[in-house]
């Protein structure tokens, strides 16, 4: 018995990850590409806020951006930066 609900407590564990990580990826795939204005403001927050230097905006960068950046993104429909974490989404 012990080991069915083991086994049984894994699969839906394994099937769980599986959805989400294809979830993931349809939201992913839904995002149309960034026109050239959206990748010349992204270039310019990543210069100005990356600040670990791996060419990203994380959630702590996003939370330093100043308001006027933050809405500049959103205008230009690339986020907004909202920089929440991962923790404070679910």
């Amino acid at each position: 018995m012990k080991h069915l609900i083991v086994t049984s407590a894994l699969a839906l564990a394994l099937v769980g990850g599986v959805a989400t990580s294809q979830a993931q990826e349809e939201k992913k795939k839904e995002r149309p590409p960034m026109t050239a204005e959206q990748k010349e403001l992204m270039a310019k927050m990543v210069a100005k806020y990356d600040k670990n230097g791996d060419k990203k905006l994380d959630g702590e960068e996003r939370k330093a951006m100043s308001p006027e950046d933050k809405e500049a993104m959103k205008k230009a429909g690339i986020g907004g930066g909202g920089g929440k974490k991962k923790e404070e989404k679910k």
